[in-house]
């Protein structure tokens, strides 16, 4: 592989670590855990393991990346008393570690629609606030859901 082909690559891990970082200010912005440096570092390492993957042709490499990174997200889970908190963060790694293997397969425009489209969810949260607590004046929500104020806590 030729220095221009490396420096190719490099700048495609770029774009991955540059997309997660974007993410990530957004869970930084609301105090969540999993930031900039770890939604930058899970997408732009899911683009590396991505474009090895390519150079090598060996598909059991990336495919082990969506069994690596379920493995990282299920230890930001946390359950204490009745309330599950982390899940969100849990499902932002995981989807950022999807875009860093679009990135690796040159799918820029995926990428950063898939990018985009992740902090337009996160920031609905406000929303499934509302939601949730016009659910609970109705009592159609189960007494173990996570309280709104208790989802603006790190996880």
């Amino acid at each position: 592989m030729s220095n221009a082909d490396q420096v190719e690559l490099y700048l495609w891990a770029l774009l991955a670590l540059g997309l997660g970082a974007l993410v990530g200010l957004e869970r930084e912005v609301r105090g969540h855990e999993a930031g900039i440096r770890t939604n930058a570092l899970v997408c732009g390492g899911a683009a590396i393991f991505g474009l090895i993957s390519n150079e090598l042709g060996d598909t059991r490499i990336a495919a082990n990346i969506v069994q690596g990174i379920g493995f990282l997200g299920a230890g930001l889970v946390m359950q204490r008393q009745h309330m599950i908190r982390g899940v969100t963060t849990a499902a932002t790694v995981w989807v950022m570690a999807a875009v860093g293997l679009l990135v690796a397969n040159e799918l820029s425009v995926t990428a950063v629609l898939a990018s985009a489209t992740v902090v337009v969810l996160l920031e609905l949260a406000p929303v499934s606030d509302r939601v949730l607590q016009w659910s609970r004046r109705r009592g159609t929500v189960h007494e173990g859901a996570a309280a709104p104020s208790s989802r603006r806590t790190p996880g």
